[in-house]
Order: structure tokens, then C-alpha cells, then sequence
């Protein structure tokens, strides 16, 4: 018997951005922190983004970002069923509008579009943060 086929992603990579808008959404996502991307993370990529009919790609400033509250954030939406939702949502405010994802309030937009209440995300956010290293 096979293990699981799972989508591990950090939203700070934009190759990820890829994946989720054009893999398949019925394997579990799994939100996780990795290193930062390098320097040439965005090359070639849009170009890509356009192959795939996908809005425009625009880079958030800054680029590389902490992405620690979004991935905070979906890991809340994750333990909800609300994952794929809240990351696709995520994703497409981050590299698609250019909106930082350091910035809560761009957690929140995102976190909106798929009904997720923004005093619940502040709080799995701060308990988050109680409990970080």
C-alpha cells in the first residue's frame, strides 16, 4: 500500500504558486516552512504563469517574504477543511495582485474569500505565536 500523494508548499516559493494552480487539488495539502528561495526564484516563471492562462504573475514586495503567519494561517484553515480554499486564495493575493503575505491584512482578504472569519484567523495567529520557538 502507497503512501499518500501530498502537496507540501511555503507560500514564499513561487514555484509552488505554480503547482497549486495547475496540480491536482484532490491530494492533501500540507503547509510547511522552507528555506527561502534563491535569488532567481522568479525567473522564467512568468512566462509560465501566461503558458497556463493564469492571471499575469506580479511579485510581492518585498521579495523573498517571511511567510510564517500564512502558513500559520493554513495550517488554521487545514485543521477547518478549509486548506486548498485558503491557499489558492493565498496564493493568488500574493503572486497574482502582488500583495505581500507578511501583511496580515492580505492573510485576512484571503481568508475572506473563502469564509473564514478574521477574528478566528487572529486568534489561531496569536496562539501560533505563543507557541513558536
Amino acid at each position: 500500500m502507497s503512501a499518500p500523494a501530498t502537496f507540501a508548499f511555503d507560500f514564499a516559493h513561487p514555484e509552488d504558486y505554480l503547482r497549486a494552480e495547475t496540480g491536482p487539488k484532490d491530494i492533501e495539502w500540507v503547509p510547511v516552512r522552507k528555506a527561502p528561495p534563491g535569488p532567481g526564484a522568479l525567473d522564467g516563471l512568468a512566462a509560465r504563469v501566461a503558458e497556463h492562462g493564469l492571471q499575469p504573475l506580479r511579485a510581492p514586495e518585498p521579495f523573498p517574504f517571511d511567510s510564517t503567519k500564512a502558513v500559520q494561517a493554513a495550517l488554521y484553515a487545514k485543521s477547518i477543511g478549509r486548506c486548498v480554499a485558503f491557499s489558492l486564495a493565498a496564493f493568488r493575493q500574493c503572486y497574482a495582485a502582488g500583495r505581500s503575505l507578511e501583511d496580515v491584512d492580505t492573510i485576512l482578504i484571503a481568508a475572506a474569500a473563502c469564509e473564514m472569519h478574521p477574528r478566528a484567523v487572529l486568534k489561531a495567529l496569536e496562539r501560533a505565536d505563543k507557541h513558536a520557538p
